[in-house]
Protein backbone atom coordinates (compact mmCIF):
# COMPACT_ATOMS: atom_id res chain seq x y z
CA UNK A 1 0.00 0.00 0.00
CA UNK A 2 1.47 3.55 -0.93
CA UNK A 3 0.97 6.67 0.71
CA UNK A 4 0.95 10.07 0.20
CA UNK A 5 4.09 12.30 1.66
CA UNK A 6 3.38 14.78 4.65
CA UNK A 7 3.58 18.60 3.52
CA UNK A 8 6.47 18.22 5.53
CA UNK A 9 7.89 15.51 3.28
CA UNK A 10 6.62 16.91 0.84
CA UNK A 11 8.66 20.68 1.37
CA UNK A 12 11.79 18.39 2.12
CA UNK A 13 11.52 16.61 -1.45
CA UNK A 14 10.40 19.77 -3.50
CA UNK A 15 14.25 21.42 -1.51
CA UNK A 16 15.68 18.51 -2.64
CA UNK A 17 14.58 18.50 -6.03
CA UNK A 18 15.26 22.36 -6.55
CA UNK A 19 19.06 21.78 -5.16
CA UNK A 20 19.49 19.13 -7.80
CA UNK A 21 18.15 21.62 -10.54
CA UNK A 22 20.48 23.87 -9.44
CA UNK A 23 23.65 21.46 -9.23
CA UNK A 24 23.19 19.91 -13.04
CA UNK A 25 22.63 23.95 -14.46
CA UNK A 26 25.87 24.87 -12.63
CA UNK A 27 27.90 22.10 -13.79
CA UNK A 28 26.66 22.59 -16.91
CA UNK A 29 27.77 26.08 -17.55
CA UNK A 30 30.60 25.78 -15.67
CA UNK A 31 31.71 22.71 -17.46
CA UNK A 32 31.29 24.46 -21.04
CA UNK A 33 32.95 27.20 -19.83
CA UNK A 34 35.84 25.60 -18.33
CA UNK A 35 36.48 24.08 -21.13
CA UNK A 36 36.47 27.27 -23.28
CA UNK A 37 39.02 28.53 -21.06
CA UNK A 38 40.81 25.55 -20.99
CA UNK A 39 41.41 25.46 -24.46
CA UNK A 40 41.79 29.66 -25.33
CA UNK A 41 44.52 29.28 -22.31
CA UNK A 42 45.91 26.31 -23.68
CA UNK A 43 45.45 24.06 -20.49
CA UNK A 44 47.15 21.02 -20.08
CA UNK A 45 44.61 17.74 -20.69
CA UNK A 46 44.91 16.37 -17.45
CA UNK A 47 43.28 19.52 -15.81
CA UNK A 48 40.42 19.23 -18.77
CA UNK A 49 40.08 15.45 -17.33
CA UNK A 50 39.90 16.83 -13.98
CA UNK A 51 37.11 19.31 -14.72
CA UNK A 52 35.66 16.42 -17.10
CA UNK A 53 35.51 13.93 -13.28
CA UNK A 54 34.28 16.54 -11.56
CA UNK A 55 31.66 17.13 -13.58
CA UNK A 56 30.53 13.84 -14.13
CA UNK A 57 30.55 13.27 -10.45
CA UNK A 58 27.56 16.33 -9.66
CA UNK A 59 25.50 15.32 -12.78
CA UNK A 60 25.84 11.50 -11.22
CA UNK A 61 25.18 12.64 -7.76
CA UNK A 62 21.99 15.14 -9.01
CA UNK A 63 21.06 11.67 -10.82
CA UNK A 64 21.09 9.80 -7.55
CA UNK A 65 19.32 12.51 -5.82
CA UNK A 66 16.37 13.30 -8.31
CA UNK A 67 15.69 9.31 -8.23
CA UNK A 68 15.54 8.99 -5.02
CA UNK A 69 13.22 12.26 -4.61
CA UNK A 70 11.24 10.35 -7.61
CA UNK A 71 10.73 7.10 -5.35
CA UNK A 72 9.37 8.79 -2.37
CA UNK A 73 7.25 10.97 -4.48
CA UNK A 74 5.62 7.32 -6.10
CA UNK A 75 5.01 6.64 -2.21
CA UNK A 76 7.91 3.70 -1.73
Amino acid sequence: MTRKPTPAEDAHLAGQAKLAAIVIAATGILWVAGNFLGGRLGIDARYAFLLDFAALAAFVWALVVTWRVWRRRQGN
